[in-house]
Protein backbone atom coordinates (compact mmCIF):
# COMPACT_ATOMS: atom_id res chain seq x y z
CA UNK A 1 0.00 0.00 0.00
CA UNK A 2 1.36 3.36 -1.05
CA UNK A 3 2.59 5.71 1.82
CA UNK A 4 -0.09 8.15 1.65
CA UNK A 5 -2.72 6.14 1.19
CA UNK A 6 -1.62 4.31 4.68
CA UNK A 7 -1.46 8.07 5.97
CA UNK A 8 -4.90 9.03 5.13
CA UNK A 9 -6.46 5.55 6.75
CA UNK A 10 -4.40 6.39 9.48
CA UNK A 11 -6.01 10.30 9.65
CA UNK A 12 -9.52 8.36 9.28
CA UNK A 13 -8.51 6.39 11.91
CA UNK A 14 -8.31 9.05 14.53
CA UNK A 15 -10.87 11.14 13.06
CA UNK A 16 -13.37 7.92 13.98
CA UNK A 17 -11.72 7.37 17.81
CA UNK A 18 -12.79 11.00 17.91
CA UNK A 19 -15.75 11.81 16.54
CA UNK A 20 -19.46 11.06 16.83
CA UNK A 21 -20.18 12.26 13.86
CA UNK A 22 -17.91 10.82 11.87
CA UNK A 23 -19.71 10.25 8.45
CA UNK A 24 -20.40 14.24 8.26
CA UNK A 25 -16.55 14.75 8.01
CA UNK A 26 -14.90 15.35 4.72
CA UNK A 27 -10.90 15.20 4.38
CA UNK A 28 -9.61 17.17 1.65
CA UNK A 29 -6.79 16.24 0.78
CA UNK A 30 -3.96 19.35 0.46
CA UNK A 31 -2.72 18.33 -2.90
CA UNK A 32 -1.02 22.14 -3.82
CA UNK A 33 2.88 21.94 -5.05
CA UNK A 34 2.50 17.95 -5.42
CA UNK A 35 2.79 15.94 -8.80
CA UNK A 36 0.15 13.88 -10.19
CA UNK A 37 2.39 11.10 -9.82
CA UNK A 38 2.33 11.44 -5.47
CA UNK A 39 -1.87 12.29 -5.83
CA UNK A 40 -2.75 9.24 -8.17
CA UNK A 41 -2.56 6.72 -5.77
CA UNK A 42 -5.32 8.44 -3.60
CA UNK A 43 -7.16 8.69 -6.15
CA UNK A 44 -6.79 5.06 -7.47
CA UNK A 45 -7.99 4.68 -4.09
CA UNK A 46 -10.89 6.30 -4.15
CA UNK A 47 -10.19 9.43 -2.57
CA UNK A 48 -12.32 12.42 -4.28
CA UNK A 49 -11.59 15.74 -2.34
CA UNK A 50 -8.70 18.12 -3.26
CA UNK A 51 -7.21 21.34 -2.11
CA UNK A 52 -5.51 23.34 -4.27
CA UNK A 53 -3.98 26.93 -3.55
CA UNK A 54 -3.15 28.42 -6.78
CA UNK A 55 -6.14 28.26 -10.19
CA UNK A 56 -3.33 28.07 -12.64
CA UNK A 57 -1.41 25.37 -10.89
CA UNK A 58 -5.07 23.40 -10.27
CA UNK A 59 -5.85 23.82 -14.64
CA UNK A 60 -2.59 22.23 -15.58
CA UNK A 61 -2.53 19.28 -12.97
CA UNK A 62 -6.61 18.73 -12.61
CA UNK A 63 -8.28 19.35 -15.95
CA UNK A 64 -7.25 16.04 -17.97
CA UNK A 65 -8.27 13.83 -14.64
CA UNK A 66 -11.58 16.11 -14.17
CA UNK A 67 -12.57 15.56 -17.60
CA UNK A 68 -12.76 11.89 -17.15
CA UNK A 69 -14.00 11.51 -13.37
CA UNK A 70 -16.95 13.83 -12.31
CA UNK A 71 -17.12 12.55 -9.02
CA UNK A 72 -13.59 14.35 -7.74
CA UNK A 73 -14.22 17.54 -5.83
CA UNK A 74 -11.59 20.23 -5.98
CA UNK A 75 -11.42 22.83 -3.58
CA UNK A 76 -10.09 26.33 -4.03
CA UNK A 77 -8.30 26.69 -0.39
CA UNK A 78 -6.26 29.61 -1.06
CA UNK A 79 -6.33 33.75 -1.94
CA UNK A 80 -8.80 34.34 -5.30
CA UNK A 81 -8.45 37.14 -6.77
CA UNK A 82 -11.10 38.69 -8.95
CA UNK A 83 -9.41 38.49 -12.40
CA UNK A 84 -8.87 34.67 -11.87
CA UNK A 85 -12.49 34.09 -10.98
CA UNK A 86 -13.74 33.09 -14.04
CA UNK A 87 -11.13 30.51 -14.55
CA UNK A 88 -11.67 29.35 -10.98
CA UNK A 89 -15.09 28.45 -11.50
CA UNK A 90 -14.14 25.67 -14.78
CA UNK A 91 -11.76 23.81 -12.64
CA UNK A 92 -12.95 23.97 -8.64
CA UNK A 93 -16.05 22.71 -6.84
CA UNK A 94 -15.55 24.85 -4.10
CA UNK A 95 -14.50 27.79 -2.34
CA UNK A 96 -13.24 28.55 1.28
CA UNK A 97 -11.67 32.11 0.71
CA UNK A 98 -14.68 34.15 -0.27
CA UNK A 99 -13.28 37.18 1.69
CA UNK A 100 -15.08 40.39 0.23
CA UNK A 101 -17.99 41.89 -1.91
CA UNK A 102 -16.11 42.60 -4.86
CA UNK A 103 -15.20 39.15 -4.89
CA UNK A 104 -18.82 37.83 -4.38
CA UNK A 105 -19.97 39.97 -7.29
CA UNK A 106 -17.33 39.04 -9.49
CA UNK A 107 -18.37 35.40 -8.44
CA UNK A 108 -22.12 35.73 -8.83
CA UNK A 109 -21.46 37.25 -12.24
CA UNK A 110 -19.15 34.32 -13.70
CA UNK A 111 -21.32 31.94 -12.30
CA UNK A 112 -24.21 33.31 -14.60
CA UNK A 113 -22.37 33.08 -17.74
CA UNK A 114 -21.46 29.11 -17.27
CA UNK A 115 -24.61 27.91 -15.58
CA UNK A 116 -22.31 26.73 -12.89
CA UNK A 117 -22.88 27.07 -8.93
CA UNK A 118 -19.97 26.65 -6.38
CA UNK A 119 -20.32 25.60 -2.85
CA UNK A 120 -18.92 28.53 -1.30
CA UNK A 121 -16.95 28.97 2.32
CA UNK A 122 -16.58 33.00 3.61
CA UNK A 123 -13.11 32.97 5.32
CA UNK A 124 -12.66 34.96 8.15
CA UNK A 125 -9.67 36.33 9.87
CA UNK A 126 -10.76 35.16 12.97
CA UNK A 127 -7.42 36.00 14.88
CA UNK A 128 -7.28 39.90 13.51
CA UNK A 129 -4.29 39.46 11.83
CA UNK A 130 -3.12 41.89 9.46
CA UNK A 131 -1.08 40.10 6.95
CA UNK A 132 -4.07 37.35 6.16
CA UNK A 133 -7.05 37.51 4.02
CA UNK A 134 -10.62 37.23 5.41
CA UNK A 135 -13.56 38.99 6.25
CA UNK A 136 -12.86 40.46 9.68
CA UNK A 137 -15.76 39.29 12.46
CA UNK A 138 -17.75 42.64 12.41
CA UNK A 139 -18.35 43.07 8.60
CA UNK A 140 -18.94 38.78 8.37
CA UNK A 141 -23.10 39.19 8.56
CA UNK A 142 -22.94 41.89 5.87
CA UNK A 143 -20.63 40.17 3.38
CA UNK A 144 -22.99 36.96 4.31
CA UNK A 145 -26.25 38.61 3.17
CA UNK A 146 -24.85 40.59 0.66
CA UNK A 147 -23.42 37.13 -0.59
CA UNK A 148 -26.54 35.76 -0.28
CA UNK A 149 -28.64 38.59 -2.35
CA UNK A 150 -26.27 37.31 -5.12
CA UNK A 151 -27.52 33.93 -5.16
CA UNK A 152 -24.21 32.77 -3.96
CA UNK A 153 -24.28 28.94 -2.38
CA UNK A 154 -22.79 30.04 1.21
CA UNK A 155 -22.17 26.57 3.18
CA UNK A 156 -20.69 27.94 5.85
CA UNK A 157 -17.37 29.63 7.10
CA UNK A 158 -13.56 29.19 7.15
CA UNK A 159 -10.56 29.88 9.38
CA UNK A 160 -6.86 29.76 9.43
CA UNK A 161 -6.31 30.05 13.31
CA UNK A 162 -3.16 32.60 14.61
CA UNK A 163 0.31 30.26 14.16
CA UNK A 164 1.34 29.86 17.34
CA UNK A 165 -1.78 30.26 19.22
CA UNK A 166 -4.01 27.79 20.60
CA UNK A 167 -6.07 26.61 17.70
CA UNK A 168 -9.25 25.68 19.64
CA UNK A 169 -9.82 28.98 21.21
CA UNK A 170 -10.80 30.27 17.72
CA UNK A 171 -12.37 27.26 16.31
CA UNK A 172 -14.98 27.86 19.08
CA UNK A 173 -15.31 30.88 18.34
CA UNK A 174 -15.45 30.57 14.59
CA UNK A 175 -18.43 28.04 15.09
CA UNK A 176 -20.29 30.32 17.20
CA UNK A 177 -20.10 32.66 13.80
CA UNK A 178 -21.19 29.92 11.94
CA UNK A 179 -24.24 28.72 14.25
CA UNK A 180 -25.45 32.53 14.10
CA UNK A 181 -25.72 32.42 10.51
CA UNK A 182 -27.50 28.86 10.47
CA UNK A 183 -24.72 27.60 8.66
CA UNK A 184 -23.99 23.52 8.22
CA UNK A 185 -20.81 23.60 7.34
CA UNK A 186 -17.25 24.74 8.78
CA UNK A 187 -13.93 24.57 7.12
CA UNK A 188 -11.28 24.23 9.47
CA UNK A 189 -8.35 21.97 10.81
CA UNK A 190 -5.46 21.26 9.13
CA UNK A 191 -2.62 18.52 9.69
CA UNK A 192 -1.53 19.61 13.20
CA UNK A 193 -5.23 20.68 14.83
CA UNK A 194 -7.58 18.46 12.64
CA UNK A 195 -8.53 17.00 16.30
CA UNK A 196 -9.40 19.98 17.93
CA UNK A 197 -11.46 21.41 14.69
CA UNK A 198 -13.66 18.41 14.78
CA UNK A 199 -14.51 18.90 18.66
CA UNK A 200 -15.73 22.04 17.31
CA UNK A 201 -18.00 20.78 14.29
CA UNK A 202 -15.31 20.91 11.48
CA UNK A 203 -17.05 19.36 8.57
CA UNK A 204 -14.55 19.67 6.17
CA UNK A 205 -10.43 19.03 6.90
CA UNK A 206 -7.51 20.24 4.82
CA UNK A 207 -4.99 18.21 5.49
CA UNK A 208 -1.44 17.67 3.52
CA UNK A 209 1.22 17.12 5.20
CA UNK A 210 -0.48 14.53 7.49
CA UNK A 211 -1.18 12.54 4.19
CA UNK A 212 1.23 13.81 1.54
CA UNK A 213 4.23 14.07 4.37
CA UNK A 214 5.80 16.94 4.38
CA UNK A 215 6.54 19.64 1.26
CA UNK A 216 10.21 19.82 -0.29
Amino acid sequence: MHKSVQNLINVKDKIKQNSLTYNNINIIAVSKTFTMERITPLLDYGHRDFGENKVQEAIEKWTEIKNKNNLIKLHLIGKLQTNKVKYALKIFDYIHSLDSKKLAKKIADEQLKLSKKLKIFIQVNIGSEEQKSGVSVEELEDLYKYSINLGLDIIGLMCIPPVGKKSDDYFKKLKLLNDNLSLNDLSMGMSSDYISAINNNATYLRIGSEIFGKRD
